[in-house]
């Protein structure tokens, strides 16, 4: 469903415009909310509301994408619940989003709803990948015979995927905390979380690095079965090359003085890492 993908997109494109607001020092470019300012609803008047502004207005497209999707899976025929309550969690969540975003330029820029507005904003990926999933899916039993062609994906596999998974966001979740002690704040009077930056990068470097070994493993003992490895390894591949990319920007960043250019490529490519990660585990599921 081509309405699926856009929203997935959308989705992504307003989690880097959101990590701009703060790298460019704009997270209180409007420092109200709904309105820009106590004056005015739309306020281009500073560099730093208008792009705080164009952020906000860049919700709007993503509420009508999101819309888009319920209603494009109320016409699928036959109908699937799967896809009508996926498409309607991102309505939803889009609705919390909104809410949290109030919160988080009330509070100042307070690190921690700053951090609940990224994870939730992964969280409205992670259904939307699901939804783009579930939307391409075809019915396998559907094709006469094709079920006892494909054998089932090994427990061993599967939990191989879930431990891959649970990193990535392991090393995600370590990576907020990273940004919430980091220079990156949104405004220059906004506070910051009161850990060692040195320690905490490295705990999250760590925790990188283990993921990367533990997916080397797995392809190592997932080549040996080559029906499995023919299923799983463009998703695979493509999930290893996005996860050592981000770590190399990580690294580059931290021994570059974390420039805010690097520090945006860094959050791309952590959501490119979430949603390749998810799509190898839902791989390793059908």
């Amino acid at each position: 469903m081509a309405i699926s993908r856009i929203s997935l997109v959308f989705l992504y494109a307003i989690i880097i415009t959101g990590s701009l607001v703060r790298l460019t020092g704009s997270g209180l470019g409007c420092a109200d909310w709904p309105q820009c300012s106590t004056t005015k609803f739309v306020d281009v008047s500073t560099g730093h509301a208008a792009i705080e502004q164009i952020n906000r207005l860049f919700t709007g497209i993503v509420s009508a994408a999101v819309i888009a999707a319920v209603l494009g899976s109320l016409f699928v025929t036959p109908r699937r619940k799967s896809l009508i309550w996926l498409s309607s969690g991102l309505v939803v969540g889009v609705v919390a989003q909104v809410i949290l975003g109030a919160v988080v330029v009330l509070t100042g820029l307070n690190p921690w709803s700053n951090m609940a507005h990224f994870l939730l904003s992964l969280g409205l990926v992670t259904t939307a990948v699901f939804l783009v999933e579930q939307a391409g899916a075809t019915d396998v039993e559907s094709v006469v015979g094709i079920s006892d062609l494909i054998a089932p994906i090994r427990l061993t596999t599967q939990r191989f995927t879930d431990l891959i998974l649970g990193l990535s966001g392991l090393a995600i979740i370590l990576g907020t905390l990273v940004t919430g002690a980091g220079p990156h704040a949104g405004d220059e009077n906004a506070i910051r979380l009161n850990f060692d930056l040195r320690s905490i990068t490295r705990i999250h470097s760590a925790t990188v690095l283990l993921c990367i070994a533990a997916t080397l493993i797995f392809i190592i003992q997932i080549r040996r079965n080559s029906q499995e490895w023919t299923r799983l390894k463009t998703k695979l591949e493509l999930f290893l090359f996005v996860a050592v990319a981000q770590g190399g920007v990580g690294y580059l960043q931290y021994f570059s003085g974390v420039p805010a250019q690097l520090v945006a490529i860094h959050v791309a490519f952590a959501v490119a890492v979430w949603i390749t990660v998810l799509r190898l585990w839902i791989a390793a599921r059908h």
